[in-house]
């Protein structure tokens, strides 16, 4: 059964939805600063340059400080639909996974596929460097335009099937606004047992 929490902390109240899942492994939903979440990894939803821009990536590379940007350069970009790590610098975790999601074209461009292909990038990334927690944010939702209730699904579904296979023991969606959060909060409610 689910639990719903509220944490308060020097930079304000988060709220928490917090599930079981199967092995051991938990998932959390959080409404909140991804840069406030204490996990191995939090994955960043950069731009193919990985140079910064708006939103999640421009708030990450702000608390992470000017080391990350020079970190990225030496990336040399990122494909849509893959994901890069680095440190997490000045950030209260070890790394940042960097994934390239896809802008939102009218279903018309593969868009699904690649923001799946995004999330199971993230995870395998997380899974090779010994990462055992892992805070996604709302990928390609903002500026992007993906449909919120879609990348949701393909969130929480890629993310299941992934687990089946994983070493991780602990994924966090981190949702920045309150509707993000209330539809991942529905899908994860109307999942059946057995289901995670």
């Amino acid at each position: 059964m689910p639990l719903n929490y509220t944490i308060s902390g020097a930079k304000g109240t988060r709220i928490c939805y917090l599930v079981f899942l199967f092995n051991k492994v938990k998932l959390e939903l959080v409404q909140g600063d991804i840069t406030d979440i204490k996990v191995d990894a939090i994955v960043n939803a950069a731009n193919t340059s990985l140079m910064g821009g708006g939103g999640v990536d421009g708030r990450i590379h702000e608390i992470a400080g000017p080391r990350l940007i020079e970190a990225c350069k030496l990336l040399g970009g990122c494909d849509t639909g893959q994901a890069k790590i680095t440190p997490g610098f000045n950030l209260p975790t070890k790394y940042i996974i960097h994934a390239v999601g896809p802008v939102w074209n009218g279903g018309k461009s593969n868009e699904e596929a690649l923001l799946k292909s995004a999330y199971l990038s993230c995870l395998s990334i997380a899974d090779s460097n010994g990462i055992r927690s892992i805070a996604f944010p709302n990928i390609s939702t903002g500026i992007y335009r993906f449909p919120k209730e879609k990348a949701a699904l393909i969130a929480i579904q890629t993310t299941k099937s992934y687990l089946e296979k994983s070493n991780i023991k602990k994924v966090v969606f981190v949702c920045f606004d309150e509707s993000n959060y209330q539809i991942y909060r529905i899908l994860l409610n109307s999942v059946k047992p057995g289901y995670f």
